[in-house]
């Protein structure tokens, strides 16, 4: 398993780069504009990480700028953790044998979602390319929020 980023909500963009870049040190590393889901991604690394942010894109923190009004409550401003892992079948047959439930299955071989027993939303992703579409994932709906 390796760590990859943290993300965060954030109401102002600008604000946000300011304290994150200018006040705290941060470096924008990789920003990802997305009409259609109506959102920005912002990704930024430490000084000096910024060396192992280009080559493996951790360990950053992704500001994510949703551009449709958004008051968040009770922590919906923090996102996921995620992380990479060898095998997402595998992890998540772990967790499910352990009585986690797969919020989000890895359907896709690819991402899959669980949460924490304090309910964190914590992201999981295929290392390398995506898993063939396996059973009994390929066909498990989502269940509740993830």
């Amino acid at each position: 398993m390796r760590y990859l980023h943290t993300m965060v909500r954030v109401k102002d963009i600008d604000a946000s780069l300011h304290f994150y870049c200018d006040l705290l040190g941060l470096q924008e590393v990789r920003r990802v504009e997305n009409e259609a889901g109506r959102f920005t991604l912002v990704f930024l690394a430490a000084p000096k990480n910024l060396e192992q942010s280009a080559a493996e894109r951790c360990p950053e923190v992704e500001l994510t700028f949703n551009w449709d009004p958004e008051e968040y409550q009770g922590g919906r401003n923090f996102g996921h953790l995620a992380y990479k892992v060898d095998d997402i079948y595998a992890a998540c047959q772990k967790l499910m044998d352990g009585g986690v439930t797969i919020n989000r299955p890895p359907r896709d071989g690819n991402m899959a979602f669980v949460r924490s027993p304090d309910g964190i939303s914590i992201e999981l992703l295929q290392e390398g390319a995506p898993l063939a579409p396996a059973e009994p994932w390929a066909s498990m709906p989502n269940v509740g929020a993830w």
